[in-house]
């Protein structure tokens, strides 16, 4: 199966240095480079890639805008990934906000980008490790500890298990192991926490769940 990918960022360099690192990989074509946000939001709704992968930073449109243009997009299929040189909070907190896949520091290792590109196609997201941490540092610390929210009443045991070990940024292969289930049971546990708490996907989950005190800071 081929994935499409777009990708945006008013640094001709780094596009083709993203473009580079995709094209390793059999599975990836590059249907579209643009330079600024508008370019993004236009070419994402005429060529309708798998994954869009746009920088915060450019002209016309940032972005964030953007990614909030694309995923409202009425019958929007594409997920979009954020790659910033910056990690500021309401950087990532407007992405996750907009339904970001992935929000991610430009410094990654190439493998990085792949990985990231193949976790959003797949339909789950993740944000870049320093980052995470900061947030669950963060919410964590908070002087106030959250009420639990009554929705996750609807959860068996089970799926609470799933879910802290979702926050705990475990992916379902580690899952499945740490529970002795198969993989696909856990996809299943996945999309019926998701559905239950009405969450986007597994980014939204984790924040979700230092939010609302369920992952306590050490």
């Amino acid at each position: 199966m081929t994935l499409d990918v777009l990708l945006a960022d008013d640094h001709a360099m780094f596009r083709s240095g993203m473009r580079a690192i995709l094209d390793t990989q059999d599975e990836f074509r590059c249907v579209a480079e643009v330079g600024d946000g508008s370019a993004a939001v236009a070419e994402t709704q005429r060529l309708r890639p798998d994954v869009a992968v746009l920088d915060v930073r450019m002209p016309k449109m940032d972005g964030l805008a953007a990614t909030e243009a694309i995923l409202a997009a009425p019958g929007n299929r594409t997920k979009v990934i954020v790659l910033t040189t910056y990690d500021h909070d309401e950087y990532v907190y407007r992405a996750l906000h907009a339904g970001a896949s992935g929000f991610l520091l430009k410094s990654l290792p190439p493998e990085e980008l792949i990985t990231a590109v193949r976790v959003a196609a797949r339909g789950d997201a993740l944000i870049d490790p320093s980052v995470t941490q900061r947030l669950i540092t963060r919410f964590a610390t908070a002087v106030a500890p959250p009420v639990e929210p009554r929705e996750l009443g609807q959860l068996t045991p089970r799926e609470r298990e799933v879910l802290l070990l979702v926050a705990a940024a475990d992916s379902n292969a580690e899952i499945a192991a740490k529970l002795h289930v198969g993989e696909e049971t856990v996809k299943t546990h996945v999309s019926r926490i998701l559905a239950k708490l009405g969450l986007r996907d597994r980014v939204h989950a984790v924040v979700y769940a230092h939010l609302n005190g369920l992952v306590r800071g050490e």
